[in-house]
């Protein structure tokens, strides 16, 4: 598995936004991704140093479209602590 394609997006919440503050980012990651590998490619990708990864599974919920029914695809969700002298992660560009 390729580091670069560990981390698919970053999960944009209130909460996560919030959270952004305490040098805490959230990203949506391969579902066969663990800790070091989310650590890894973070570090590799936007060349900051991480100090915590915490990872949440995030099960598939049930839907209906009328008559047809099934569940939506399980995710998961890696929460990245940076370390204090670690540069911040810019996702958004400051145009």
């Amino acid at each position: 598995m390729n580091l670069l394609d560990i981390i698919k997006k970053p999960v944009i919440t209130e909460k996560s936004m919030l959270a952004m503050d305490e040098k805490k980012y959230t990203f949506e990651v391969d579902v066969r991704a663990n800790k070091t590998l989310v650590k890894q490619a973070v570090e590799a990708a936007f060349g900051v140093d991480v100090k915590n990864v915490n990872i949440i599974n995030v099960r598939p919920k049930f839907k209906r479209m009328g008559k047809y029914a099934g569940y939506t695809k399980k995710r998961r969700k890696a929460v990245v602590t940076l370390t204090e002298a670690s540069k911040d992660i810019e996702l958004f560009s400051a145009e």
